[in-house]
């Protein structure tokens, strides 16, 4: 019987006797670590990556702020796997013997930082493994599938690369009503798709296009025209459709900013503004980013949260905070 302090389980192995020694594919330091040494070593990855909302930010009650850090170094580092050079070649085995430090980490302390942090977490939050291991999976999707051919498959692979990490920020937060995740996850695809619409000019050149075939053939963009670089009449109608629906995405997914707690609303609002005025940007540059990423400063940034300070401060004022 799993007790009230352990992670319900789903089918995960108890252990790793058939698989040999697990390995830690990402090089991290041996240790030995601590709890506390391993939190530190997932906040400092979350303090230095890049990304266009913030991550386990002041807005996050302090207690929970490490556990979102964990989170983010297994999700980051998995990531990295995936698309980082110095992975090449091996790939696919980085993959799975990340899995199965996850797998092993559900049942006992595991000599990893991330994996101390994450066993901590998910033993403290009751974090069911399933949005952990989906994850992975997209990580999997990303080495062989660099085209989507309608818009429901590219919703399919959010649903396994952005939707869990929504899914397990609630679970932390204790909140774990359906229509919140489902709210969650119009976000989390939302903010997804919008990296894709900012990337197009670095993930064309390396083979991805995640502008939906059915996409390029309505609006009648060429497949030579993104890898020429050409801003199209064509290109630019699409990508005003495009900008247009992951609005509609953000927008259905709001209702979640006023009903989570209040760090995590702030937080949300902040993440919610954040792809919003990526959105913004590519509309400004009139659509064109085949030749450039546009990206959010850190005055643009500071903005968004100060923003989203204000408006909860006027959510708390009229009560509905």
């Amino acid at each position: 019987m799993v007790s009230a302090t352990e992670p319900r389980l789903y089918a995960v192995p108890a252990t790793s006797e058939e698989t040999g020694p697990l390995v830690a594919p990402d090089g991290a330091p041996p240790g030995p670590w601590t709890t506390a040494s391993a939190y530190r070593f997932c906040e400092r990855m979350a303090a230095t990556h890049y990304e266009n909302f913030p991550v386990a930010s002041r807005f996050l009650p302090s207690h929970l702020r490490p556990h979102v850090a964990a989170i983010y170094a297994f999700a980051r580092t998995a990531d990295d796997f995936a698309d980082e050079p110095r992975f090449e070649g091996r790939r696919q085995q980085a993959l799975d013997q990340w899995e199965q430090l996850l797998e092993a980490c559900y049942h006992a302390d595991v000599p990893h930082p991330v994996f101390l942090a994450l066993r901590d977490t998910v033993r403290r939050h009751n974090v069911p493994i399933g949005p952990l291991k989906a994850l992975i999976n997209a990580f999997r999707m990303d080495l062989t599938k660099h085209r989507h051919a309608t818009f429901s498959e590219l919703l399919h692979y959010c649903q396994h690369s952005a939707n869990p990490v929504g899914q397990l920020v609630l679970f932390v937060h204790g909140h774990r009503e359906p229509q919140l995740h489902r709210f969650s996850n119009e976000i989390c695809s939302a903010l997804q798709i919008a990296n894709f619409l900012q990337d197009l000019s670095v993930d064309i050149p390396r083979g991805r296009i995640y502008l939906p075939e059915e996409d390029l053939v309505h609006f009648g963009v060429g497949h030579d025209d993104l890898l020429a670089g050409r801003a199209t009449t064509e290109f630019t109608e699409l990508m005003r459709f495009s900008v247009s629906r992951v609005r509609s995405m953000f927008h259905r997914g709001r209702p979640l900013i006023r009903r989570v707690s209040p760090g995590l609303s702030m937080e949300l609002d902040a993440t919610w503004r954040g792809g919003m005025a990526i959105l913004q940007r590519i509309e400004d540059r009139g659509f064109s980013t085949l030749d450039h990423r546009p990206t959010l400063e850190k005055r643009d940034m500071a903005g968004i949260a100060v923003r989203s300070l204000f408006a909860f401060g006027r959510r708390l004022m009229r009560g509905e905070a």
